[in-house]
Order: structure tokens, then sequence, then C-alpha cells
């Protein structure tokens, strides 16, 4: 945590206020990147209500985004040439969103990638539940029968996507799997439509997923964001209702970190 800065000789144009606003920002480092107004104040050395206003502030100016407890910066004080937002991998700009989805979800959210015909996991939050889905990072599993796998599948170009489909082995886990060609092609035309998967039962007896594609900013599909629950845990109503925009919201986060982490893109 940062500390502030010893006295510097200050001409008759110095604005406080200014200093103090960069003290607050100043608050928040790679290690601690979410903070209460409380915590901002102790780093910075401000009383609680002056920081907290300031924060108010740069939320309202978007430098700041607020769950109602925590304070983080967003990607827009790259403006600034906050170099340790810019290059942070995926698994680092997703973390906090999935973090949040599980607080609101109370259920694991994840990160994956496509790699060949597999999915491979490269971020995940663990549900507080005590008895819930448990997927390390570093899994793999296969693309077709995972909601993640789909996602990523459906965002492939025509062409690579029936490519991949001649040696791709659709091998049945579960009597819900789809193991055809023909079969999974329909059902990938019907994900690109809706925009999300909800896979029930394909994966393995009882195991529900729901997920959603991140794109770059051409609108590529690079990666998927997805929860994993009890497929009897809640009615396919609040599935659709509840959890579904929930995970198109974090989703669409994700992609607006990346669209400013990396402008290259």
């Amino acid at each position: 945590m940062s500390s502030p800065e010893p006295p510097v000789e200050r001409g008759g144009h110095f604005l406080r206020l200014v200093e103090k606003t960069m003290l607050v920002l100043r608050a928040f480092t790679p290690d601690r990147p979410e903070l209460t107004s409380a915590e901002v104040a102790r780093a910075s050395g401000l009383d609680r209500a002056g920081a907290r206003r300031i924060l108010l502030t740069l939320t309202d100016l978007g430098y700041v985004r607020h769950d109602g407890r925590l304070f983080a910066l967003t990607p827009r004080v790259l403006e600034f040439g906050y170099a340790h937002l810019s290059g942070r991998s995926l698994p680092q700009i997703a973390e906090p969103h999935l973090r949040r989805l599980t607080e609101e979800l109370r259920e694991m959210s994840s990160v994956g990638v496509l790699e060949g015909d597999e999915i491979r996991y490269v971020a995940q939050v663990e549900s507080p539940k005590l008895l819930s889905v448990a997927i390390p990072v570093g899994t793999r599993l296969p693309a077709h029968a995972t909601s993640m796998g789909k996602v990523l599948l459906a965002g492939l170009p025509p062409e690579h996507l029936a490519t991949r489909l001649r040696t791709m082995r659709l091998d049945r886990l579960t009597s819900r799997t789809i193991t055809t060609p023909q079969e999974l092609l329909a059902d990938l035309a019907e994900v690109r439509r809706r925009g999300y998967v909800i896979s029930d039962n394909e994966l393995e007896e009882g195991l529900r997923g729901v997920a959603a594609p991140i794109r770059d900013r051409t609108g590529q599909v690079l990666a998927a964001v997805n929860v994993s629950l009890d497929a009897h845990s809640a009615p396919p109503s609040t599935v659709r209702e509840v959890i579904v925009p929930r995970v198109l919201a974090t989703a669409s986060r994700i992609e607006a970190d990346l669209r400013m982490t990396r402008p290259g893109q």
C-alpha cells in the first residue's frame, strides 16, 4: 500500500485538491486493486470523508468503479499512463469480474480458452458453498460437451469449424452429450443466434454450465466466461432470467477492460 509523499516546495499556484486526488489514485496498487474508502483514506493520509468524496467524484467521471463497498480503478486511468494496468493478462483482467459474479450468484465462475478440441480453464473463482463444483485452473475438458466449449466453437469462422469437425472426437460422456457433427453444427448455430449457452448434463450428470463469449475489439471470440452449478439448484426460468444476464454482463465488462488494456487489438 502506498503512503503520502514527503512535503515538496509548492508555488502559489498549488492546488491541494489535485494533490489529494492523486494520493487517492495512488492508493490502488496491483496487490491491492480493490479498497474500501477507509482503506483509501489510510493509504493516502486523508480523512475518510474527504477520500470518499474524491472516490465518488472519480466514479462519476468513470475513473473508478464502486460496487457499494469496494472501489477499484477502471481502465480509463490509462489516459494518465497507469502502466500497471496496461500489461495485464486475460486471467488478471477477468479475475475481479469473476469474483463479483461469484459473489452475486454464489456459484463457481471461470474463463476458458479453446486449445485444439478442448477448452482450458485459465481463471476461476470458487463458490463459497461447502458443496459445490470445483474445476481447477489448467483443467482441460472436451469442447463439444461444455458450455464454454460450445461458445468458443460457435465463434470460429465457418471454414475453420468445418475443418475441425472433420477430425474432432465427439465422445459420449452422458446420455445428453451431442455426438454427431450434424447435431453439433445445428446446436452451434443456435448458440450464435442466442449469444450464450445453457448446457445441462452434457459433460457430467447433474452439472449445468452457462457461458457467454468474450470478444476482442474486432468482434472475434477469444475466450468464454461461465458459471458452473448443480443442474437442480435452480429452475430453468431462474437460469434464463437471473444467471444468463449476469454472465452476459460479466463478459461485457471483461471485454471493456480488454479494449482499454490492449489497444493494439
